[in-house]
């Protein structure tokens, strides 16, 4: 069998981006497409950033790409809205995207442009907008009647209908941001600490995005890495996160008679900042 190169430029695509989903968080795969980057932001004299798109299904299937508005909750769970909160701006106004519409055969890629053209009377700080790809499959409608002339019951059949949405910052001005961190809790399951509670805080005109990192140190011993969570966020329309770190301890650390240490930091693709920290004494 002979493999042209478009072909083997697909097969080459396709492998590495579902090898790197596992691996960089930077790709973001729901359904049958896999999109990387995963978060656009637009600073300095940035203008133009290409998003790579590839169909990982069985079939061929056509997505629309639109901008969308959305609020982060305090939980860190996203809710669509119209109007923007207050400290929110929304970015669409000053962004273009093309094409607006992809079919792709199984395994095809795309390139998509994003295009940011900023006005001269933009007040500082951070605008959101977040870009939203659907599958436009013909799905079957909910409450198709059964085929068979002789039943009396309706036939219904729940296909999902899915839908990315990336975050897209556009930032301009003078912007600050600081971060900290309170009311850290241990809560145990059958005497096994289980998960670490806490609040992310937010001050400033743009978010807070990076890595969360627990570390236990015991009286007598080595520090030991027990919690870790990657692209983490705090948006504008916030102040606070309640969140929750899973704990993933080894077999035969005891969390008691230490210290638990959590720090919020920059993410690993960039110089390492601590941007806030606090401790738990056990």
């Amino acid at each position: 069998m002979v493999i042209n190169s478009d072909c083997m430029y697909r097969i080459l695509f396709v492998s590495t981006l579902v090898f790197l989903v596992s691996l960089n968080s930077e790709i973001f795969a729901q359904g049958d497409l896999v999109i990387t980057p995963n978060r656009v932001t637009f600073e300095g004299k940035k203008q133009k950033e290409e998003l790579n798109l590839v169909n990982t299904g069985k079939e061929t299937t056509t997505f629309s790409i639109s901008f969308v508005q959305r609020r982060m909750n305090e939980d860190g769970s996203f809710e669509n809205i119209e109007v923007p909160d207050s400290g929110q701006m929304f970015a669409d106004p000053y962004l273009r995207i093309y094409p607006r519409k992809v079919t792709l055969e199984p395994g095809e890629p795309q390139v998509i442009m994003l295009q940011c053209r900023r006005k001269p009377n933009m007040k500082d700080g951070e605008y959101r907008s977040h870009l939203y790809f659907r599958s436009e499959k013909k799905y079957t409608p909910l409450g198709m009647e059964n085929p068979n002339p002789d039943a009396k019951l309706l036939s219904v059949q729940l296909i999902p209908i899915y839908g990315i949405g990336i975050p897209v910052i556009v930032r301009s001005g003078e912007l600050e941001v600081t971060t900290s961190l309170s009311d850290l809790n241990l809560e145990t399951d059958q005497s096994n600490p289980t998960k670490l509670t806490f609040i992310l805080h937010r001050k400033g005109n743009m978010s807070a995005y990076g890595n969360l990192k627990a570390i236990f140190t015991p009286q007598s011993g080595k520090p030991v890495v027990v919690g870790e969570v990657h692209g983490v966020a705090v948006y504008t329309n916030l102040n606070q996160r309640r969140m929750s770190l899973r704990i993933n301890a080894p077999e035969k650390t005891k969390l008691k008679d230490g210290k638990l240490q959590l720090y919020y930091t920059s993410r690993e693709d960039e110089k390492y900042v601590v941007y806030a920290q606090a401790v738990l004494l056990l």
